[in-house]
Formats: C-alpha cells, structure tokens, sequence
C-alpha cells in the first residue's frame, strides 16, 4: 500500500500524456491533409526567423505593454514547469523535494526562489491581461467573430494560470521542512503565516493537496491546448520556421499556367500541334482553393497556429472602414472547417465522407473575400507569422479560374486588358490622347 500513490501518479501521468498524444497525432494528421509544398529552401534565414519570433517575441513587443506583458507570462510560465521534472521523479518514485538531494541547498534556493518570483509575476500579468479584456474591452477583442467560445476559451486560459500559480505558492507555503530551510522561499514566507494556526498534519495535507492539483492541472492544461487558440504555444515555433521568406507582396504563380501565357506568346508555338506527352498531367486538377484539402499544409498549419490576438484585424484598412473581412476570422474558419473535415474521417474510418460543405461559401463568403486589399497589414502584424492573404488569394483564385465568378468590375478590367492591353476603357490608339488635353 506504500506504493499506492506512486501506481496512481503513474496511471494519471500516462493517461494524461497518452491522450495529449493522440491529440498530437490527429492534429499531425489533419495538418498533413494539405497540399504537399517545398519550404526546404533558406534554411539559415527560417531558423533565424524561430529564433527571433518565436523565442525571442520579437513582434509581439511591437505593441509595448501586451508584449512586455506576453513575455513575463511566457517566460515565467516556462522556467516555473521546469519544477514539474521534481515533480514528476517525486511522484513516481516516492521521493519529495529530490531536488535538495541532488543539488547544493544554496543552489535548490535560488532555483525555487526564482520560480516563486516568476510565479507571482505571472499571476500579475494574467490578471492585468484579463482586465484588458473583461474590463476595459479592448475592442479587437470584442468583434462579431469572438463569441462565446472564443471568448470563453481566452478567459478559461488566464484562470487555468492563476490557479496553477497560486497551488506552486501555496504548495511551497506549507511545506514545513521546505519554510524551516528559510532558503528560496522569498515569497512562499510571507503566505505561510495565513496557515500558522493549523497543526502540522493539516498543512501536511494542504501541501500534498496543492502538489497533487498543480500537477493534474498541468496535463489538464496540457491536453486542452488542442481544443484551444493556445495551441500557439507549441506551433509558433514550427509556423515562424515555415513561414513565408519570399517578400510579402510577392504572389505564388500557377506554373501550368505560366507555361500555357509563355506558349501562347511564343511565335514558334504551333497552337494546333498535339499537347506532348505528359503535359497533361501538369495540369493541376483545380485551381485555387474551395475547401481546406485544396490548401497547402503550411496554411493549414497556420490556422492551427493563431493565437485570435486580433492584431491582423486591428490593422486590416478594409475591417477598419466597416467592410465584412476580419482576417482573424478567415484563419478561425479555417481551422473550425479543417476539425470538422477531421471528425468527418474520424467517424468514417479514415475516409472522407463528402458532406455537401466547404470552406467557400459555408465558413467564409465572397464578399469577405473580395473585401480584401492584398496590402499585407495582417501578415505583417501577426506576432506568429501567420499569412490570411495566401488563403484569401487561393479561394480568389478558385472563384476566377473555376467558377468565373470574379466581380463586375474585375471582369470589365479583365476584359479591357484583354482587348485593349490596359486596364482602361479606351482603345489602344487613343491612350496617349490626354497628353493633347
């Protein structure tokens, strides 16, 4: 029976990472339903780009007060689960404090003394954040897209942090050997006189307690990630290494029909000569994008990775001026659409099962869509970079090269190109007539 707690730690430790890894894998999976694309190129340049944004934050410090705010709890949140390693070696082999035994009491003090600092640090900046966006309201964070799920699932985050923050303190207030060493316990002493009335089983009890919750509720937290925006914790490090290097304004071309123009330009084609062998095959069965199979799986990984900050909307001119586009919204209809395909396979046996829906049309509209300015605010304001314009670009695409259904006034200029060789309503003859004027 002196083993029982060690055989329960190990269950729940299992079950607890077990199922963070079949999340893991289902997530792996879905990403992978994306179209294969090559982002082995500048290999020095992306590892930079992790490095900077990534680790580094260096774009959500953009924006001083959410960044410096962003960092402390990143940072804090980190270096404090690195106790979680005693932790689990406590748990599994019934040692406590295995730290002290390891390491020089000076040094076990400092470690936990600074994980105690971290701790009430991060507990300040949750609950500054949590003003920010239940009090004062920052409006980014009350748009038509954030409901009561993404709204919810924020808060559920920032409660999840306080909690585990103040079961470590409180963990480390009432532990009677540890406060007796007077060494790391910078703040933990000035808890633990709020339990100085209580006999020393019943701290021994509040301690076990604590220690006991504040491990659950990390593989708790741990597993939750995957049906939460904060799933950027683990994926911003691999999107910033895929993300885009080429410059931002720089569109992805179809090369068949690059090809198809160069040939159609090229005086020494014969147009009624037989397509050569295998040419057909070069031919992509469909252009653009409609659903989220039809997208690469950087993209989709991109919408896995969005932390629904806000800041590609905040700085989006077309939501500014009242228009329908919320790039943010694009990137959470893509991954709601992209689950949905998941479950689809999940309750069909690995197979896709067509459910008469797609991205186009039932998640995002056209007018969203062509609401758009290619200006590039939100790729460049997303502190993950996360890219809403190759998306909104690939379902563009789809509506003109499939369904010919682009606005009248990109047909008017289309056909002008076509006819006139400018975007103008003029015949080519007349174009240098305002010279005369």
């Amino acid at each position: 029976m002196d083993y029982l707690p060690n055989i329960i730690f190990a269950i729940i430790l299992i079950l607890g990472i077990g199922y963070f890894a079949k999340n893991v894998k289902s997530l792996i999976r879905n990403i992978k339903l994306g179209q294969d694309v090559d982002v082995s190129d500048h290999k020095s340049q992306r590892w930079k780009n992790m490095a900077m944004i990534a680790l580094g934050q260096s774009k959500m410090v953009r924006r001083p007060i959410a960044g410096f705010l962003h960092v402390v709890v990143y940072v804090g949140f980190i270096i404090i689960n690195i106790e979680v390693l005693e932790i689990i070696i406590d748990g599994l082999f019934g040692t406590h404090r295995i730290g002290l035994k390891i390491l020089p009491e000076s040094v076990y003090g400092f470690l936990i003394g600074s994980f105690e600092i971290l701790a009430v640090l991060v507990f300040v900046s949750v609950t500054l954040f949590w003003i920010r966006r239940n009090v004062i309201k920052l409006k980014r964070f009350w748009k038509s897209e954030m409901t009561s799920w993404p709204k919810n699932d924020a808060n559920f985050i920032l409660y999840f942090e306080m909690v585990l923050m103040t079961l470590f303190l409180v963990m480390n207030a009432t532990d009677v050997h540890f406060q007796h060493l007077n060494s790391g316990n910078v703040i933990s002493q000035f808890i633990a006189p709020w339990f100085g009335n209580l006999s020393e089983g019943v701290l021994h009890l509040i301690e076990r307690t604590a220690w006991w919750w504040h491990i659950i509720g990390i593989l708790i937290f741990l597993n939750y990630l995957y049906f939460s925006k904060h799933l950027h914790i683990l994926l911003a490090f691999p999107n910033t290494y895929y993300g885009k290097i080429a410059p931002k304004g720089q569109l992805n071309n179809l090369e068949a029909v690059t090809k198809e123009v160069k040939m159609m330009m090229d005086p020494n084609i014969d147009p009624f000569a037989a397509p050569a062998e295998g040419a057909e095959a070069e031919i992509p069965a469909k252009f653009g994008a409609s659903d989220v199979q039809d997208l690469s799986w950087v993209q989709l990984l991109n919408a896995y990775t969005c932390t629904e900050c806000g800041r590609c909307t905040s700085e989006c001119p077309a939501n500014l001026t009242g228009k329908k586009l919320s790039p943010r919204k694009i990137m959470m209809d893509t991954r709601d659409r992209l689950e949905e395909v998941g479950k689809n396979i999940d309750a069909n046996k690995g197979e896709f099962k067509d459910d008469n829906k797609q991205l186009l049309g039932d998640y995002i509209t056209t007018e969203e869509l062509w609401a758009c300015t290619t200006c590039n605010a939100c790729t460049e304001a997303c502190p993950v970079s996360i890219d809403p314009l190759s998306i909104i670009l690939e379902m563009r695409r789809y509506l003109v090269m499939e369904q010919s259904a682009a606005p009248t006034e990109l047909n008017n200029m289309m056909s002008n190109i076509e006819n006139n060789g400018a975007p103008w309503p003029y015949n080519q003859m007349d174009r240098l007539n305002w010279k005369d004027e």
